[in-house]
């Protein structure tokens, strides 16, 4: 960070989707900082050379060219707002390998695997894809209460129902990315199946009684961010997987400008087993000490905030501290149909009531955008102490803290993971914790 007069500077990426900036936050010099950055925060944007390597030496299949020579029906699945892949990057290449192959452009389609989350608008689509494919190409949504095949079940009880296209087509392809997950430790992988492309009663066993029975027996129950081993929604989802009949699966690995630093094409199981060793380097980051104030900020995954206020407050030692979360979106949190409400009293079939973690003893929400009902699933709206700007965040603080505090700043909580409780293994040793005298960028 810069020295500028009596402040700490601290930049930080924000609104992702919307423009892409850089947003600074100053805090008093006199107070205790660190930032704590992911190892991979300035790994740099992967060029054309390496695109095309990744293409050209797929891991655990032929390349692509090879695979669909003779296919008729191909569906490009990928994953929607609420994910960092910039696909339009990977697009051009994937559908070079394709019209190698023979295969004819209206033969293809594309189907954006959401989930249990709401649908893309064109005008998202294009910001996703590229304005040329949505033109070039028919680009649908997901639907999960209709137009799902029954294709089995799963060893864990997982009723699988998939996207009818989907099951129909003779070549399938999914586009992601690798990155810490709360549920089965790193995205990527089998989730562009289920929960991406899964029927509501799927997912809701997926997401249910899948990890709840493995917290119950004990077998299986290892979860969090980074908690990718012995994981059974993991595990269930890659059964899933494999019995969708999946052919390639592409992640890419993303620095904090969202820009794709490496890229895993393959089998998609063998390929996000093997990109995984790359991820929880990357995404690594050092334990602060002790914060009493933890500023988190939520920019990849635009639109799960939820997802920051975890990470932010398994931070604070357990005497409790002060949570800054930092959310710049137009768009609000993610519609999602299984754990948000859908009125004051009604919610999806995995709602429940949000609560914080004891150890927040103020919870300070910096929404520029604000929207009062897309805090329903991160805070009790009583909780939340409301900021307008930077500068009214830093007003509170100094009045709580009038002797100065000791911050730690996040600067996306939204891809970060940290040793401890919310991770697995000593993976983050290697990153730095770096002091207030050193650029962010």
């Amino acid at each position: 960070m810069n020295k500028t007069g009596s402040n700490h500077i601290v930049t930080v990426p924000q609104l992702a989707w919307w423009g892409d900036i850089e947003a600074e936050l100053r805090f008093p010099r006199s107070w205790a900082m660190t930032v704590c950055q992911m190892e991979g925060y300035r790994a740099p944007k992967l060029n054309r050379e390496g695109f095309l390597r990744a293409f050209a030496n797929p891991i655990g299949c032929k390349p692509i060219r090879d695979l669909a020579k003779g296919k008729k029906n191909v569906v490009i699945l990928f994953d929607d707002m609420s994910r960092p892949t910039k696909a339009a990057e990977i697009v051009p290449f994937l559908l070079k390998e394709l019209e190698m192959a023979g295969v004819e452009e209206d033969n293809i389609q594309f189907i954006c695997a959401l989930g249990t989350h709401g649908p893309l608008t064109a005008h998202d689509f294009a910001k996703k894809l590229g304005e040329d494919i949505i033109g070039r190409f028919n680009v649908y949504n997901h639907n999960i209460y209709e137009n799902c095949t029954f294709i089995g079940k799963t060893s864990r009880g997982t009723p699988l129902s998939l996207n009818t296209e989907f099951v129909n087509a003779d070549f399938k392809i999914g586009i992601g990315a690798l990155m810490p997950h709360i549920n089965v430790g790193f995205g990527g992988g089998g989730k562009i199946v289920l929960p991406g492309i899964a029927s509501i009663e799927a997912i809701t066993h997926n997401h249910g009684p899948v990890p709840s029975r493995a917290k119950e027996t004990g077998i299986e129950s290892n979860r969090g961010f980074g908690r990718y081993e012995d994981n059974a929604q993991l595990l269930d989802t890659e059964e899933a997987c494999r019995m969708s009949g999946l052919d390639v699966k592409i992640d890419a690995v993303v620095n904090l400008q969202r820009d794709t630093t490496a890229l895993f094409v393959g089998e998609p199981i063998a390929q996000y087993h093997e990109g995984v060793q790359l991820a929880k380097r990357h995404y690594s980051s050092p334990n602060p000490d002790k914060p009493n104030v933890v500023v988190a900020n939520c920019n990849a995954k635009v639109n799960e905030t939820a997802v920051g206020t975890v990470l932010a407050q398994s931070l604070l030692p357990d005497s409790g501290g002060t949570v800054v979360m930092i959310t710049n979106n137009p768009s609000g949190e993610v519609c999602h149909y299984l754990r948000r409400r859908f009125g004051n009293h009604i919610g999806g079939r995995l709602w429940k009531a949000s609560s914080l973690s004891p150890k927040i003893k103020k919870f300070i929400l910096l929404m520029p955008y604000k929207n009062k009902a897309s805090v329903d699933w991160f805070a009790p709206p009583g909780a939340i102490t409301w900021a307008r700007d930077w500068d009214e965040v830093v007003s509170i603080l100094k009045a709580d803290h009038p002797d100065g505090a000791k911050v730690a700043v996040i600067p996306d909580a939204t891809i970060q993971f940290f040793d401890g409780s919310t991770a697995s293994g000593s993976v983050g040793k290697s990153a730095r914790a770096e002091k207030s005298d050193v650029q962010i960028s």
